[in-house]
């Protein structure tokens, strides 16, 4: 199974890789990824390095039952990834609904800070504008956009079919682009 998930890294014999290089392989490659859709789903960047960091930990003592016959391991760690968001809101005792965070989240851009402002200005109306869809939108809008999977992979995540996956999508879409004013 090992030798399946690490990189096509034609210099390295696949089969000695031990399994913490194909983690931290597997690691650098999905962080972005788990992050982004755990972004999408809280309310401020620090509990979502926080979760991601939880995601991580759990994948990693799980590691050894993961099996790439059932799942790839992007479906794999962003389930893990979906339920620990809901653990976080479970224990929070919030709606899993996204919220507008009241916290700026400070990342350098090295943007000027009028270009900053009119960003920062257009994340809040996106927020916002989330925030108007329904809990199931949001989730695959997270998975599908922050996670970046596949609507295959969302449907496998979600139990649903791929052709309902793409509707949701396609009609999440339209409601965003009517409520953030953007024209066809």
């Amino acid at each position: 199974m090992l030798f399946l998930l690490s990189s096509p890294d034609k210099n390295k014999d696949k089969a000695s890789c031990s399994t913490a290089e194909v983690f931290a392989e597997l690691y650098e490659q999905f962080m972005p990824k788990v992050l982004r859709y755990i972004s999408y789903r809280v309310e401020d960047i620090d509990t979502a390095q926080d979760i991601t960091s939880v995601v991580f930990e759990k994948a990693l003592s799980k590691f050894h039952g993961f099996r790439v016959e059932k799942a790839s391991f992007g479906t794999w760690i962003l389930s893990i990834a979906r339920n620990a968001v809901i653990d976080h809101y479970r224990a929070k005792g919030k709606e899993r609904e996204f919220q507008q965070s009241s916290k700026k989240n400070v990342i350098d851009r090295g943007e000027s800070p009028d270009d900053e402002m009119v960003r920062d200005e257009e994340v809040a109306k996106l927020k916002l504008c989330l925030a108007q869809l329904s809990s199931q939108e949001q989730e695959i809008i997270a998975l599908k956009f922050g996670g970046e999977m596949t609507n295959r992979q969302v449907a496998k995540t979600l139990g649903l079919s791929d052709s309902n996956v793409g509707i949701i999508i396609y009609r999440a879409v339209r409601k965003l682009r009517d409520s953030f004013g953007i024209e066809k």
